[in-house]
């Protein structure tokens, strides 16, 4: 029976016995300890403000209000500025009163998610002169300031012993000295990297199983192959291809980079969400979105976001296409941009993802937009500036628009207004020297449509507009020379949509006239291709070739190689152009699904991927003028991508010089490619050789072999001389000569003479 109350010693109750400080009791503490962290994530704490009493606090809290507000939302009794018995607001207890202390103040916002915003873009604002703002998190102070959450001895960070990197560039320094590009391929559960090898056999550098689970992407400068997780991305280089860097992007779906490599946007159609455990590259404030942009040289993210609404769509409508990339990138990396449709474009300072000016544009009903792809250089604009094109819609009565902004200053440079505009598309050259915007306008009646082609000259003074001959049939693909001024359409009379039977298209050529002075003279019609199946343009990355193919057809897969500097003969009617066209040669591709050039402008690969069908998959790779040098069918061929390059470090004096004198250099390669060639002959006659010379050397041993075993057998060394010998002696006596002689009767010629009598 267990001692009641009353029949406990007097010693039992003891104080002098009994110390409580000797018991254990940690176990418990830690277990119902008050998470005083929970339900605090709203709010923050601001140091840094000035000495303020009852009388001044009202107008101190509208001031401040006036910055809380441009994160989020805060209202007056939203802001706690505790007061001390003297009537003025306390003071930090580690500031120095000698110099006034620092005061603090408490602010809920309506969301975690504006409350980390306030600690990213508010934290060392300036609030005056003499005051600074410094913006934490309630959360933090409470996890990091609290007694013996902080080590109050330093303690030396450990630092990893320097390992030298490897170097990121080694695929431009070619080992056989040929300036060979790269490719990746993708095939079944299989990823290669491998040299180009024109009509050989391509050269594998580096091949693994089950490197992605979706896709694989390069990044824009080469630098980096990308593979996709359901745990997130990893970024793979060097001459080892070890992993560069990893970002925990769950069940992420599709990635983009930076111009310059320097970001990186991943999006998931699942919303994140964080475990109770945490995550280890997102905090609580990402939970729910499903953009994420990092940086690529710390790894870390910068920022997140959430799927937009979905725009209201008309009856009988087909709902909009997600819009991708989300997010598009000025050329310099400064600036990353995001349309709201119909409302706005959010263009936010990199790498503090700040909003600029802390406001959206607003734009009533834009549509799209797109930044120039390179740093404009306008004439007569000595400041700095990225610029980008946008168009809206005919609304009411107003006209529709395109207009061109300049960022940073958010400058108008030139708006144009249509009428009857059923679509547009915006089409920047590679130098943002043109944009062109294709304009789809109906009639009056809306029952015929027609297409117009308004061009901006960007670096022109005043950027004037000249508008293209109106193109009464429908242009379905539209495609800028890079770094020329020459374009290509395809246009069909049939109406847009699927059909069973492709359409028949027709291939027109466009260029500026030849004209004295800077700038080009005016785009004229150089000559249209009738009577085709073509639906896609590939130009060069070098400019002059371009195949015109068509893809995703399983009636037609033609590849048309064309020329536009073609050096023989130019017709009359085009001695005034800026182009002379020659078709060089046709391939065919049969269920042909994708066309790409690599980089340096001398190989096109084409492929029929089984993502798309499982017909003939496989990949043929042709010179620029259309000649096949390799055909490969691979069974489930999934992707094919060259390796792009970066930006040549030479000057335009250099690339000149190098073009005057290519000529000299155009003999030394030959001679290497014939010399190459020739060792490759000559290497097969070697290998056959040692072949024939391998199989005479295993004859001996197997001739030495049998005469051992004869021996061991007392059989005779050569049993042919064994039985020629028997052979002979059984015909002696028959080696006295015999003459036979044989009378044989031939009939020479034979005739039939008729007597009559």
């Amino acid at each position: 029976m267990a001692p009641t109350f009353e029949h406990l010693r007097e010693a039992d109750l003891d104080d002098d016995e009994f110390n409580e400080d000797e018991i254990d009791t940690s176990d418990l503490r830690e277990r119902f300890e008050v998470q005083l962290e929970q339900g605090y994530d709203t709010f923050v704490v601001i140091d840094g403000l000035p000495k303020v009493n009852e009388g001044q606090k009202p107008k101190l809290v509208k001031f401040l209000l006036k910055k809380l507000n441009t994160v989020g939302k805060v209202r007056e009794d939203s802001v706690y500025m505790p007061m001390g018995d003297d009537g003025d607001s306390l003071r930090h207890a580690n500031s120095s009163p000698s110099r006034g202390g620092i005061r603090f103040a408490f602010v809920e916002y309506s969301s975690p998610a504006e409350a980390a915003a306030a600690t990213r873009q508010l934290d060392m604002v300036p609030l005056d002169k003499k005051h600074t703002l410094r913006v934490n998190k309630m959360t933090d102070i409470e996890r990091y300031g609290r007694e013996g959450r902080v080590d109050e001895k330093y303690q030396p960070p450990h630092i990893d012993e320097f390992t030298e990197k490897e170097h990121l560039r080694w695929f431009l320094k070619d080992p056989s000295g040929r300036g060979r590009d790269q490719f990746v391929m993708y095939n079944n559960e299989s990823v290669g990297v491998y040299w180009n090898n024109e009509k050989d056999q391509p050269e594998n550098i580096v091949d693994r199983l089950h490197w992605t689970e979706t896709f694989v992407q390069w990044s824009p400068l080469g630098t980096y192959l990308t593979s996709i997780h359901a745990q997130g991305v990893q970024l793979w280089g060097g001459p080892s291809w070890s992993r560069q860097a990893r970002f925990a992007h769950p069940y992420v779906n599709l990635v983009a980079f930076s111009p310059t490599e320097k970001y990186m946007v991943t999006w998931s159609n699942r919303p994140i969400s964080i475990p109770d455990e945490g995550h280890p590259a997102l905090s609580i404030d990402d939970d729910g979105k499903n953009y994420v942009i990092w940086d690529i040289a710390t790894g870390s993210p910068l920022r997140s976001f959430a799927n937009l609404d979905a725009p209201k769509v008309e009856d009988g409508r087909p709902p909009p296409k997600m819009q991708w990339p989300a997010f598009k990138w000025s050329a310099d990396d400064k600036y990353v941009a995001r349309l709201n449709p119909g409302q706005s474009i959010s263009v936010y300072e990199l790498p503090r993802m700040n909003l600029l000016d802390k406001t959206s544009i607003k734009i009533e009903g834009v549509v799209d937009f797109d930044w120039a792809p390179s740093s404009p250089h306008r004439e007569g604009v000595k400041t700095y500036e990225q610029l980008f094109c946008y168009w809206t819609p005919e609304i009411g009565s107003n006209p529709a628009k395109v207009g061109l902004m300049s960022v940073p200053s958010k400058q108008i440079v030139r708006t144009l207004n249509l009428f009857s505009v059923s679509d547009a598309k915006l089409h920047w050259q590679s130098e943002s020297a043109y944009l062109c915007v294709k304009v789809d306008r109906h009639s009056k009646s809306k029952k015929s449509q027609a297409t117009t082609l308004e061009i901006f000259r960007i670096k022109e003074k005043g950027v004037p507009v000249e508008v293209v001959d109106t193109i009464k049939d429908t242009v379905i693909n539209f495609a800028w020379e890079p770094k020329g001024d020459r374009f290509a359409i395809i246009t069909t009379t049939e109406p847009a949509g699927p059909t069973a039977v492709a359409p028949k298209t027709a291939v027109a050529f466009f260029c500026p006239e030849k004209a004295k002075g800077p700038h080009a003279g005016n785009f004229k019609h150089l000559r249209t291709l009738d009577k085709k199946n073509s639906n896609a343009i590939y130009w060069s990355p070098r400019g002059r070739f371009v195949v015109i193919a068509t893809v995703h057809n399983q009636q037609s897969s033609d590849l048309d190689f064309f020329d536009l500097d073609f050096e023989g003969e130019k017709p009359e009617a085009e001695k005034d152009m800026t182009a002379n066209l020659q078709l060089m040669n046709t391939a065919d591709h049969y269920g042909v699904t994708d066309v790409e050039w690599d980089p340096s402008g001398r190989f096109v690969a084409t492929w029929a991927s089984v993502w798309k069908h499982s017909m003939e998959n496989g990949y043929h790779i042709y010179d620029f003028k259309g000649e096949a040098l390799r055909e490969e069918p691979v069974d489930k061929f999934k992707q094919f991508a060259w390796r792009p390059r970066p930006p040549t470090l030479l000057t335009k004096e250099e690339q000149k010089a190098i073009r005057k004198n290519l000529r000299e250099y155009s003999r030394v390669f030959e001679q290497e490619d014939a010399d190459r060639g020739a060792s490759a002959d000559l290497a097969v006659v070697e290998a056959r050789r040692n072949m024939l010379n391998e199989w005479y050397s295993w004859r001996e041993d197997m001739e030495a072999e049998l005469a051992e075993e004869r021996a061991i057998l007392g059989l005779p060394d050569d049993p042919h001389a064994a039985l020629l010998e028997a052979k002979t002696k059984s015909i002696e006596g028959y080696d006295k000569e015999t003459v036979i002689e044989e009378i044989v009767e031939e009939v020479l010629e034979e005739s039939e003479e008729i007597i009559t009598t």
